[in-house]
């Protein structure tokens, strides 16, 4: 099964090349799909002499449209059945970490899989914020449905993502990431810049719950019949 990896960046000069090199260094992915989401630092200019060494395909979006819009691209792009969402701040990517997200989908284990990083603030057993997280592996032909809809999504995204696939009664599966380390906005800002934006994200969650209640009113009802 062809696969493609699929790299979204906001202002992520710290971290796209050695993301996009470790990424590049996994043998598993026919196609690597960077999409720069307006930024305004010199992540555009790394991904620019990247491809001078790296095999990738770069789009670069003239303003910030947000990390919903940015993974739509993506998938609208690729040309691969598989896709895997990799984050562009991440560190101590590893090439097992891929073969993880995409093995359960290639032996039809699972629909979806997310991967969390072990090297976290909380532990992962009571982390409840796994299915937020920005690796995931899912197929195309799966996720096209609701692409539109992830373009007004923001970092909402995952919600609806994650809700889509419930109420669709896919299969899920959970893996752990060991060694993969992803940093929070504390580490990456300042604490009330930090704060500010998680209270912005959180309030976009909140939007895609409330207009997508048709999907929590499908869930309810799976669950129900599966009683």
């Amino acid at each position: 099964m062809k696969s493609t990896a699929v790299i979204c960046a906001f202002n992520e000069e710290k971290t796209i090349r050695d993301v996009l090199f470790s990424v590049s260094d996994c043998i598993i992915f026919d196609e690597i799909i960077v999409i720069n989401d307006g930024s305004t630092d010199n992540t555009k200019v790394i991904i620019s002499d990247c491809k001078k060494e790296l095999d990738i395909i770069d789009f670069h979006l003239p303003e910030n449209e947000g990390k919903g819009f940015a993974m739509a691209i993506g998938i609208e792009q690729a040309s691969n059945e598989l896709i895997v969402f990799c984050d562009a701040d991440l560190s101590n990517l590893r090439r097992e970490h891929f073969l993880q997200l995409t093995k359960p989908i290639i032996t039809n284990e699972a629909e979806m899989v997310l991967g969390q990083p072990t090297d976290t603030l909380i532990n992962y057993h009571i982390n409840p914020f796994k299915p937020f997280t920005g690796q995931r592996a899912i197929l195309r032909l799966d996720i096209l449905p609701i692409v539109d809809d992830m373009k007004k999504s923001k970092f909402g995204v995952e919600t609806l993502i994650n809700l889509y696939y419930e109420s669709q009664n896919k299969k899920v599966k959970h893996v752990k990431l060991k060694g993969l380390k992803h940093p929070t906005k504390f580490n990456k800002t300042n604490q009330s810049r930090a704060v500010r934006e998680y209270m912005f994200e959180g309030i976009q969650i909140a939007l895609i719950v409330f207009i997508n209640i048709n999907l929590i009113t499908k869930i309810i009802t799976n669950r129900i019949n599966n009683l």
